[in-house]
């Protein structure tokens, strides 16, 4: 079934779970943060993902997608640095939001491009990751990944110019949800 092996298809749940708590915690909060529920479960189970990812050899060997998962793994720890370690010092929110939503910006490719290369099974939409199907799909993954991280910078400008009492979400907050 979609030519996918019982150590894809976990590979390809896990990626889901991710890939949903993510919108969720962007959805509910504004933001994928490691100090709500929604946010950790992204986090884990996108890790998971590049992990299981880096065992997939779909074309021979270490490819595009093998580099994706580091790319992702990269900012992630970036992201998780500034959320955590002020590493960034007054950009640390900045960098730690965008940075998130960026690593499920790049999940996003994967996910395009294997449901566009497999689905339906009797005529997928497309022949592989150069199709203009799959590449206008990821084009329009970018463009609504900007738009959020242009909300979300806007946010972290608006939370500092107010009141500690009167921002709202986990912004600057180690609220435990």
């Amino acid at each position: 079934m979609l030519g996918i092996t019982p150590f894809g298809m976990v590979h390809t749940v896990i990626s889901l779970v991710a890939v949903a708590a993510g919108v969720v915690a962007l959805v509910r909060y504004g933001e994928i943060n490691s100090r709500i529920t929604s946010g950790r479960i992204y986090l884990i189970m996108a890790i998971l993902t590049c992990l299981s990812g880096f065992f997939i050899f779909q074309h021979g060997g270490f490819g595009k997608p093998h580099a994706l998962g580091i790319l992702t793994l990269l900012v992630m720890a970036i992201a998780f640095s500034a959320e955590r370690g002020n590493w960034f010092g007054r950009l640390s929110a900045y960098v730690s939001v965008v940075g998130y939503s960026m690593t499920l910006f790049f999940h996003m490719i994967p996910a395009i491009t294997e449901t566009a290369t497999r689905v339906p099974p009797s005529h997928p939409l497309a022949a592989g990751p150069e199709a203009q199907v799959v590449q206008a799909s990821v084009g329009l993954a970018f463009l609504v990944f900007l738009i959020i991280a242009a909300l979300q910078v806007r946010r972290v400008l608006l939370a500092r110019r107010m009141p500690p009492a009167a921002s709202r979400g986990p912004i600057n907050k180690p609220a435990a949800r």
